[in-house]
């Protein structure tokens, strides 16, 4: 990997920004170059809330990515102004529990994910930010397994039973994403 660019997108309030952070520690613990921008509409909650993570092996030149490999979707308005913008032969993670479309392009992966249903499902809403983001790192490998699981546990430990069911859900999103490309193995 040179170097990786992710995009997640979705209201306020979602998880977006902790994804993104979680995603850029993991690749800082494994030494790598690190960029995080987060980006928010004009409402904190319930508004537009975006953030992108760079990780490269070499120094980054911009953190400002106009056409990221990875774009991840919470909500249909980040689809519509995002699924645009993924590179061809990028990947494209829809949360399917909240957008009922796909999109008709064809020059990159898309891979639906019931974050929404599967969270509600597990008992907390607030899980869907890591089901996709496990999702993701089970695709692309981005940064290792055992790395986001170490990064997990150092920025989500506040409460026990809320770590425990970010692990299980994140588990989850990582299964899902390795079978949706064809892989069996698991965390």
């Amino acid at each position: 990997m040179a170097q990786y660019e992710v995009t997640f997108a979705g209201f306020g309030g979602q998880g977006i920004m902790t994804a993104g952070q979680l995603l850029a520690y993991a690749g800082i613990s494994e030494g790598k170059q690190v960029a995080w921008i987060p980006s928010y509409g004009p409402e904190m909650r319930g508004g537009t809330a975006y953030c992108t993570v760079v990780i490269s092996d070499k120094r980054i030149g911009s953190p400002i990515v106009t056409s990221p490999q990875c774009i991840c979707v919470f909500n249909r308005p980040s689809f519509d102004k995002f699924g645009p913008m993924v590179k061809p032969g990028g990947l494209f993670l829809v949360n399917s529990s909240l957008i009922d479309v796909t999109s008709d392009r064809t020059d990159f992966t898309q891979v639906l994910i019931p974050a929404n249903d599967m969270a509600i499902a597990a008992g907390n809403v607030k899980v869907a930010n890591v089901i996709v983001l496990g999702a993701l790192i089970g695709i692309s490998k981005v940064v290792d397994i055992k790395t986001i699981t170490k990064t997990l546990k150092e920025k989500l430990s506040k409460k026990k039973e809320v770590l425990e069911l970010n692990f299980k859900m994140f588990k989850e999103g990582y299964k899902l994403g390795r079978e949706k490309i064809g892989q069996k193995d698991s965390v």
